[in-house]
Formats: C-alpha cells, sequence, structure tokens
C-alpha cells in the first residue's frame, strides 16, 4: 500500500519517526492504525455497556471483593477470570 502526503503532513511523520523512535514511518503509521482500532473498540464497548440494562450498583464491598479475587488469583500465579 501506497500513501500520498502533502509535504507538511510527510515532514510531521518524518519528525515523528525521529522523535518517538520508530524505524520507518510505515511503523509509525501501523501503531496509529493500531490505536485507533483500540480506539474504536473502546467505543463499542462503552455503546454496549451504554445500551445494556442497568445492573445492581457497584460499592466498597464489590470493590474488595474484586481486588481479593486479583490478589488471590496472582497468589496462584493464574490468569484472573472475567468474573469476579
Amino acid at each position: 500500500m501506497n500513501i500520498s502526503l502533502p509535504e507538511s503532513l510527510k515532514a510531521f511523520v518524518d519528525e515523528q519517526v525521529r522523535h518517538r523512535g520508530y524505524g520507518t514511518s510505515s511503523e509509525y503509521v501501523r501503531e496509529l492504525i493500531r490505536r485507533d482500532q483500540d480506539r474504536l473498540r473502546l467505543r463499542n464497548l462503552l455503546l454496549t455497556g451504554a445500551s445494556s440494562a442497568p445492573s445492581a450498583p457497584v460499592n466498597e464491598a464489590y470493590f474488595d471483593g474484586l481486588r481479593e479475587h486479583v490478589r488471590s488469583t496472582a497468589r496462584a500465579g493464574g490468569k484472573p477470570s472475567r468474573k469476579a
């Protein structure tokens, strides 16, 4: 894939490559695309959550239980499950 940029954008990309440690302009563009994909995934998750049915409010006890679940999983050397 080839992308044509006006000189001002090309200069900006070249500067980002130099100052932000990318090896090539392609690496920089790939990173921007990945970030955009992440942003879209997050947006979709937020929209899904916003359109879902309300759940019980969370309180301090909920977060305490969640923290304990993560701690006990970490002690066991495992990966936390999605259920808390």
